[in-house]
């Protein structure tokens, strides 16, 4: 990431931090361009990187989340959490067309999007198919083919 574009993001996370909690797992290489950079978070709390399961506990519990990741997208979704995406396109268009992603290609903007979601204007669904169940329903579809 450009050094301008995270300066931006920063920016736009330490101001949500005035008013809400804001927890950030930082990656490695992002924690040394803030540092290298001399970004300021404010009251952002920076985590070093966690794993899977801790992250889901954060997202299952969050308000909302920002992100850049396909992956959080998806989970953000399946969990009925609302989520921020800091792109101009995703390569998960569904989370966007059922409601629960949003992309904000200006950081400046993603204040008022939270805003929005704090004043009860979430909306969205979670997609069929998406209830942690898809291994059953593989193993139940293999099962009964094997069976023919």
């Amino acid at each position: 990431m450009d050094p301008d574009r995270l300066r931006d993001v920063a920016a736009a996370l330490s101001a949500l931090a005035e008013d809400r909690p804001v927890v950030f797992p930082v990656h490695p290489r992002t924690r040394q361009r803030l540092d290298g950079s001399g970004i300021d978070v404010g009251h952002v709390q920076l985590l070093d990187p966690i794993g899977y399961l801790a992250m889901l506990d954060l997202v299952q519990s969050a308000h909302a989340v920002v992100t850049d990741s396909g992956g959080l997208q998806e989970e953000t979704t399946a969990l009925g959490v609302a989520c921020f995406t800091l792109r101009p396109n995703t390569e998960r268009p569904v989370t966007v067309s059922e409601g629960t992603n949003t992309l904000v290609p200006d950081p400046a903007d993603l204040g008022n999007h939270v805003r929005a979601l704090a004043n009860g204007r979430r909306q969205g669904r979670i997609p069929d198919g998406w209830d942690g169940r898809a291994a059953e329903r593989i193993v139940d579809a293999l099962a009964k083919r094997s069976a023919r």
